[in-house]
């Protein structure tokens, strides 16, 4: 069930109910538009926060693509540093961006530059990525981090926000501190028309909490 966090974020205990609400927010909330991928349902821009993500997540493995959930379970061993967004976090501009954040926050633990990009001013639409920029702050001991999308396919968000909390908790364990909430903004939510009757149909397999 999700609680609020703040006057805009919502707060989710576990990945799989965050992903079921930012369906649910799309579908409710969507209109017809249009993605490089062909037709969508766009949503308006959504913010909000998850405390437990896994690939073992029982939402997930009954309602989200087991086959991509296996492969990605079975990458658990690697470094959040050799994910796709690797090279950008890594050596963006030959420096090492997480490197970089965790220099800063050791030397100024209440600072809110711990910022980084993940575009290259200039570059071509096609390789801009979807995920533009992560924060890192230290609040409450606790490591935070928010991750920024200017778009989305939500339906298969759930495949990015666990790597990215590997991410987080490699940075946290560098610094020595427990790992705070992931954020995520999605400045457009959608869904591909193509995955309409699948989304309807997980949808209707779990209602929401109010009319439980």
């Amino acid at each position: 069930m999700a609680a609020p966090a703040g006057r805009h974020a919502r707060r989710f205990e576990t990945c799989g109910r965050a992903w079921i609400a930012v369906l649910r927010h799309v579908w409710s909330a969507g209109v017809a538009g249009m993605e490089d991928q062909g037709p969508i349902i766009e949503g308006p821009p959504t913010l909000f926060e998850v405390a437990s993500l896994s690939w073992e997540d029982p939402i997930l493995r009954e309602y989200g693509d087991r086959t991509r959930i296996g492969d990605r379970g079975q990458e658990r061993a690697r470094r959040a540093g050799r994910s796709r967004y690797g090279p950008r976090l890594r050596e963006l501009g030959g420096v090492d961006q997480l490197a970089w954040v965790v220099d800063l926050l050791r030397a100024r633990p209440w600072t809110t530059s711990a910022w980084i990009s993940l575009t290259v001013p200039g570059e071509s639409a096609e390789d801009m990525p979807c995920l533009t920029a992560l924060s890192f702050r230290i609040r409450d001991y606790r490591l935070i981090m928010t991750a920024m999308f200017r778009s989305q396919n939500v339906y298969r968000g759930y495949l990015t926000y666990i790597p990215l909390r590997g991410v987080q908790l490699q940075v946290a364990e560098e610094l020595g501190l427990p790992s705070g909430p992931l954020r995520v903004f999605v400045d457009v939510p959608h869904i591909l028309v193509g995955d309409a009757e699948r989304v309807a149909s997980v949808l209707a397999a779990i209602p929401e909490p109010s009319a439980a």
